[in-house]
């Protein structure tokens, strides 16, 4: 294991708000909890929680290292099956980076197409948390631990991640909203439905095609109140259905959310969507992505 054990019992106890429910939770004693956390805060010279009578509770050192411990661990079990990986020299496999903004649907409704040109090619899924750290890391780094990542890109995120794109559809710019909105009856909207409405847009420079959009619904249709939010995860499609606000989304999304539904929208919007891979990438991505442009575009 390439990280210090003692993270996990610092995020159960974090999470629990309590030595004694962390205990629970890791089937151990409360001591060996307490034990785990004061080496912890020993070896880092740190403090991590204020104990009062009230219960614990995570002091600024601590809160820093919550925000980062999920990242640590995920980072070194993800070097551990790069590692893995490496050792099995597996050829002819295609590692398939898959979370709930990039599913890996696409490649399996793809496959029966690309099949005869690529019959000796295997997918393996690997699923990872669609965080911001994670993202930056995995476009980054295509080919080490991931090969390709289905999603929406544009030139410029292409470059500022420093990965390659190949574009296999436009996808319509949609809005997804709760089944319990008053839009949700509808199969198509308007852009004068969403008047009244507060329109959930990733910030500006995510994407340009977006920022045309923005600047279009400030300029002709200020009766749209626009919401910004910083990365497009779980918690952004949980607010969306529990404030009852409209988000910017594609059909790709559509299983994301269960109380969700995404709707087309009557406007010229659309986005690149295909599949993300490494600039260079090994020849059997290169093979597979031949096979695509030989058959799909």
């Amino acid at each position: 294991m390439l990280y210090n054990p003692q993270l996990d019992t610092f995020i159960c106890v974090a999470e629990s708000g309590s030595f004694n429910r962390a205990a629970e939770k890791l089937f151990i004693s409360p001591p060996a909890v307490i034990k785990q956390v004061n080496l912890l805060e020993s070896s880092l010279n740190l403090r991590l929680f204020d104990r009062t009578h009230r219960g614990l509770r995570l002091t600024e050192a601590g809160e820093s290292l919550l925000h980062d411990a999920r990242y640590i661990i995920q980072y070194a079990k993800d070097s551990e099956t790069r590692a893995a990986n490496a050792a099995r020299q597996s050829h002819g496999v295609i590692r398939v980076g898959s979370s709930p903004m990039t599913p890996a649907g696409l490649l399996v409704s793809l496959w029966p197409k690309l099949q005869k040109d690529c019959p000796d090619i295997k997918f393996q899924l690997i699923p990872y948390d669609n965080t911001p750290e994670n993202a930056r890391e995995i476009l980054a780094h295509l080919g080490e631990n991931i090969d390709v990542v289905a999603g929406i890109f544009d030139e410029k995120m292409l470059d500022l991640r420093r990965c390659a794109g190949l574009e296999l559809t436009r996808e319509p710019v949609c809005c997804a909203v709760s089944v319990h909105h008053r839009l949700a009856g509808k199969e198509k909207l308007g852009v004068e439905d969403l008047y009244g409405e507060k329109l959930m847009l990733i910030r500006r420079d995510w994407n340009h095609l977006v920022d045309q959009l923005r600047d279009d619904i400030w300029k002709n249709h200020p009766q749209i109140e626009i919401v910004d939010f910083d990365f497009y995860d779980t918690s952004v499609f949980n607010r969306c259905e529990n404030e009852g606000y409209v988000l910017m989304a594609i059909r790709q999304w559509k299983d994301v959310h269960p109380l969700l539904k995404i709707l087309p929208v009557d406007w010229p919007y659309t986005l690149p969507y295909g599949l993300l891979h490494a600039p260079d990438p090994s020849p059997t991505v290169q093979k597979l992505l031949n096979a695509v442009k030989k058959n799909l575009l």
